[in-house]
């Protein structure tokens, strides 16, 4: 709170010298124009009398703070990314007047509001009404004393710019949003050769002490088999590991589409989500919650969890945990109080895990322990696979994650 109260006073001591300095050297000035087309000195640099910041003060201080509410259409996290209409639209508005966008996620409409009333956000970037609020752009609230925020949002905002948002979101969601080349799922199923990355596999599948056709199948989902695969949000290689996984992995950023180390990467980073969930007994749940968070994001994981806790099921059960999953796109269970991370696009994660198990048990996968019945029918029939150095060839159809 202190730091926010001291935005006002660190603009008003930056005027106060601007003032001084132009007495003391007079002269005729150029004009400085802000980002907005109005002169640096004119009524939008002005601090506002309630302390609320005006544009020129949110200028200064070089960020605007968005208060909102956790959700599919406001705000939510996706593999460290921002996403979310209000706040697609909220980022576009910080650039167009030349700041950085902070996030705060509120608890509900009552603590939005007095939050914006005390100083501790700029903007509500989401539906809301209330008699000290002032309504502007795609409704959206400031301060009704805030008049140059407000009158820069609505000259700002265009109608046409929700659909266009919408779009450009349904396109960084597509797939993943992942730019790669696809190859077959399997080089030949008689010569039993998944890829030319097989010696990888089975290297360093024995680091989280897994089956090597298993981290083969969650390449493929991952990458389709292109070493030279990357997404929007930053995921690189084979494995899709994100920059900030792999600062956290000793990989370094030079090396993250090196097959062999972005692979070994992977496997020591499954190795330590399957420690992780140390909790889970069965090592074929104990893989899919770890191939979850491996998608999703491990804390998610753990509220779907809490949410089969709170009901009494057995939250050790990925048949259990994995409706759990699908149920944190609803707002009745992203906004349970024992949910701690929100909404998630469960849909996409559970997809992910169910797909990898299923490509799994086509390569040949060995039957587990505490596996779901019907996923394995008993030990493969397939030949060991070995390499020969076979080279992949190129998929006869499309095989994208929707396959």
């Amino acid at each position: 709170m202190a730091h926010r109260n001291n935005r006002t006073h660190h603009t008003y001591l930056l005027i106060s010298v601007v003032i001084i300095l132009s007495s003391c050297f007079g002269g005729k000035q150029e004009q400085e124009y802000t980002p907005w087309g109005t002169v640096v000195g004119e009524a939008a640099y002005d601090s506002l009398p309630d302390g609320a910041l005006s544009v020129g003060d949110i200028l200064s201080q070089g960020e605007m703070i968005m208060l909102t509410l956790n959700g599919p259409e406001t705000y939510y996290d996706y593999h460290g990314h921002g996403m979310g209409l209000h706040f697609m639209l909220c980022e576009k508005f910080a650039q167009h007047i030349g700041v950085k966008l902070r996030v705060e996620v509120c608890k509900d409409t009552l603590d939005m509001i007095g939050r914006l009333l005390r100083n501790e956000g700029d903007i509500i970037a989401c539906p809301v009404k209330g008699d000290s609020l002032a309504s502007c752009g795609p409704h959206w609230a400031v301060s009704r004393d805030n008049t140059s925020l407000l009158h820069e949002v609505r000259k700002w905002y265009r109608a046409d710019m929700v659909a266009e948002v919408k779009r450009q979101q349904k396109e960084l969601l597509a797939s993943g949003g992942v730019t790669r080349k696809v190859y077959a799922p399997i080089i030949s199923r008689e010569k039993g050769l998944i890829s030319r990355w097989d010696p990888l596999f089975k290297k360093y599948s024995v680091v989280p002490r897994l089956d090597w056709k298993l981290l083969a199948a969650q390449c493929y989902q991952e990458s389709c088999f292109d070493p030279k695969a990357h997404s929007w949000a930053g995921a690189c290689g084979l494995m899709q590991i994100m920059p900030s996984t792999a600062s956290l992995l000793g990989l370094q950023q030079k090396d993250i589409y090196d097959p062999e180390k972005n692979i070994e990467a992977a496997a020591r980073y499954m190795a330590q989500l399957m420690r992780d969930f140390h909790d889970v007994d069965s090592q074929y749940d104990r893989i899919c919650f770890a191939l979850a968070s491996y998608n999703g994001g491990k804390l998610h994981i753990r509220d779907a969890m809490a949410l089969a806790r709170k009901d009494g099921r057995d939250a050790t059960k990925w048949a259990v945990v994995g409706q759990y999953v699908l149920k944190l796109t609803q707002p009745r269970y992203y906004t349970d109080p024992v949910v701690a991370y929100g909404y998630m696009r469960g849909t996409e994660t559970y997809d992910y895990v169910e797909r990898i198990m299923k490509r799994w048990k086509d390569y040949g996968g060995r039957p587990l322990r505490g596996s779901s019945p019907g996923m394995y029918d008993g030990p493969s029939t397939q030949p060991v696979i070995d390499n020969s150095g076979a080279m992949p060839r190129p998929a006869k159809k499309k095989h994208r994650f929707s396959e």
